[in-house]
């Protein structure tokens, strides 16, 4: 049955009269005679041009919005307007019939809210269509850069012991009776005698592991689905979510900075180069969408320009230290227009004060390193400050933080430490500490949260817009 051609490349080819047979999904059905037929290869429709008077009635009665068909016929110059070639058909086939009464996508505008609660049917809107083309494009970007540079991809564990970031935001993996689990002597719950024999949990990051690949292979990456189980129902955060990790030996964290910038420039600049088309509809989207705010809430860039605003730009590269001097000193937190005021050094920058330090101060991308050790992970490596660790943060326009990395704590004695300090019981991690032992050597990583990268590139305001079936506080739906 696979005989068809995609419609993308139909709508490329010069009508000579050949024959074609597509097969695709009904969008409209005009006049008895016009057809709008998608098959997810692009969001324009390849008009099919219907013989009324040879059609039987039953088969017209069942082209309806939804329905899937395959056809056969001419292709020919189109005199219709917006499109230069359409299909007329010999033959039409009704593969799957979609019942008009109960199909919920009808030729209308949705809002996104109705079209999260249909999930499962909101692939086949123009919207969908093009961020998920988008997201495919992103992946196979990610895949050929690391690639084309050396690095070995590695999958790293689903199901973990560890709890790399240290934040115990994590969800359970157990098959022992919920209702009644087994008890040791102090009454606590006896994880022995759990599958694993021993508690275990849904990784929320492949960064531990990544590092002892990197520790043999010098470069690698890992791209998988990481999860926390953080009670967060915004339109930035997910339970589950796709994380990219590059680990990497022998470099600092300029190396780590340099790596991450070229990687950045690299995939936007894949999707400008291949996704044209499916990039200008959204930023005619978010041009519409924009209308309807107030002046002050618009974004100065279009979609487009902002991507491209990422690509011209070398990336600013500022310390913490430095950053919060420009954001105490701003007149937008004198005259305390931040929602959080930026009173001292050692606070948690917000998402308003990335923004601020991309969008209005140096108007180009910035990377922040050199954060206070207090609120930052145990495995950073310590500067010499005694203060700081060798972390950085990448902020893009509109939606601050994007990526978050460090150079790695690569002193046996000082990882010790720290995790002490931090209440990290080193016999749980005393695999991790054997890299620190056995041919340490400098090394450092980033975390790319893959979604929060396909919401910049699509211009969509909710994270839960851009990952196929989101998971998130009370829903799991499909």
């Amino acid at each position: 049955m696979r005989a068809g051609q995609k419609i993308k490349e139909i709508l490329k080819t010069s009508p000579t009269g050949q024959l074609v047979t597509v097969m695709g999904w009904v969008r409209t059905f005009r006049n008895n005679q016009f057809i709008a037929l998608n098959d997810g290869s692009t969001n324009n429709n390849l008009q099919i041009v219907v013989d009324f008077a040879a059609t039987p009635e039953i088969t017209l009665k069942r082209i309806t919005t939804g329905a899937a068909l395959r056809a056969t016929g001419t292709l020919i110059a189109s005199l219709g307007k917006g499109q230069t070639v359409e299909l007329k058909a010999d033959t039409i086939e009704i593969v799957g019939d979609s019942d008009p009464e109960k199909y919920p996508l009808q030729p209308k505008k949705h809002s996104l809210e109705f079209l999260r609660e249909i999930a499962h049917l909101r692939f086949r809107t123009n919207t969908f269509g093009a961020v998920f083309r988008l997201r495919n494009s992103l992946a196979f970007a990610v895949h050929t850069f690391f690639n084309e540079r050396g690095f070995v991809y590695m999958h790293t564990p689903i199901i973990t012991s560890s709890d790399a970031e240290g934040a115990g935001e994590m969800f359970r993996v157990t098959n022992l009776d919920i209702t009644n689990p087994p008890k040791d002597s102090e009454g606590q719950i006896d994880y022995k005698q759990d599958f694993f024999g021993k508690s275990t949990n849904l990784t929320v990051s492949g960064q531990l592991e990544g590092e002892l690949a990197a520790m043999a292979f010098s470069d690698i990456y890992t791209f998988g689905p990481t999860f926390r189980a953080e009670n967060s129902n915004t339109a930035r955060h997910l339970a589950e979510f796709w994380m990219i990790e590059p680990e990497m030996a022998f470099c600092d964290i300029h190396d780590n900075m340099n790596l991450a910038e070229e990687m950045l420039q690299y995939l936007i600049a894949h999707v400008l180069q291949n996704n044209k088309e499916d990039l200008e509809f959204l930023s005619n989207r978010l041009e519409e969408e924009e209308k309807q705010k107030p002046q002050n809430e618009r974004s100065e860039l279009s979609l487009l320009h902002k991507l491209q605003f990422c690509l011209d730009n070398k990336f600013e590269r500022v310390t913490y230290s430095q950053a919060i001097e420009i954001l105490r000193e701003s007149n937008h937190n004198k005259k305390k227009k931040f929602q959080y005021l930026v009173d001292k050094w050692g606070v948690d920058l917000q998402s308003e004060h990335e923004r601020y330090l991309v969008e209005k101060h140096f108007k180009k991308p910035v990377i922040l390193i050199d954060y206070p050790k207090e609120i930052k992970s145990f495995y950073m490596r310590q500067n010499e400050d005694g203060k700081t660790v060798a972390a950085m943060d990448i902020l893009f326009p509109g939606i601050g933080e994007i990526v978050g990395g460090s150079q790695r704590e690569e002193r046996l004695d000082k990882l010790e430490l720290r995790m002490k300090e931090m209440g990290i019981p080193a016999e749980d991690l005393s695999w991790y500490l054997d890299t620190r032992r056995f041919g340490s050597c400098p090394h450092a990583g980033f975390g790319l949260g893959f979604e929060r990268l396909v919401l910049f590139v699509t211009g969509m305001t909710n994270i839960r817009d851009v990952i196929p079936f989101p998971r998130t506080p009370k829903n799991c739906e499909f």
